[in-house]
């Protein structure tokens, strides 16, 4: 008796279970798709390097010690509200106001990139300023680091 109950239970389950599949295929949806622009937002940031001769720059900090984001950030949204992008040159200071533009230099090969503030952080005790992933690896003296020494000077 129990085996013919166990049986007729299994039965009633696989039909309920088949039976909401193919109401789920009957109202699918394709997904809509979504384009994306072709323009580079961020690239007068980073073509802008070129003319930091005619810039009027402000030393704000040597020694100063930066690390970058996670990628678990990606998407989320910043202090100031706008998207984080770890591909974009886009920095977190917990004192600058936003938008504020930086150039940071790494101390020990000299390279550089600008930045703009966008986040507050970081929270990590000795940690200066963090740096997207892309602005960190451009100026990183060995891409295994997660944290080097740089000066960082404020674009007036």
């Amino acid at each position: 008796m129990k085996q013919k109950i166990f049986i007729l239970l299994l039965i009633i389950t696989t039909i309920v279970s088949l039976s909401s599949f193919s109401y789920k295929a009957k109202n699918f949806q394709e997904p809509k798709k979504v384009t994306q622009d072709t323009i580079k937002k961020n690239a007068a940031i980073a073509d802008s390097l070129g003319l930091i001769s005619n810039l009027k720059l402000k030393l704000h900090k040597k020694n100063a010690h930066a690390s970058y984001y996670h990628d678990k950030f990606n998407g989320r949204r910043t202090a100031s509200g706008k998207k984080f992008d770890n591909n974009k040159y886009t920095a977190a200071h917990r004192k600058f106001p936003f938008g504020t533009k930086l150039k940071i230099t790494n101390e020990i090969n000299g390279k550089s990139v600008i930045v703009e503030v966008t986040d507050r952080g970081p929270f990590s005790k000795g940690r200066e300023i963090d740096l997207t992933r892309k602005a960190f690896m451009e100026i990183a003296a060995n891409k295994g680091s997660g944290a080097q020494k740089v000066t960082i000077e404020v674009i007036e």
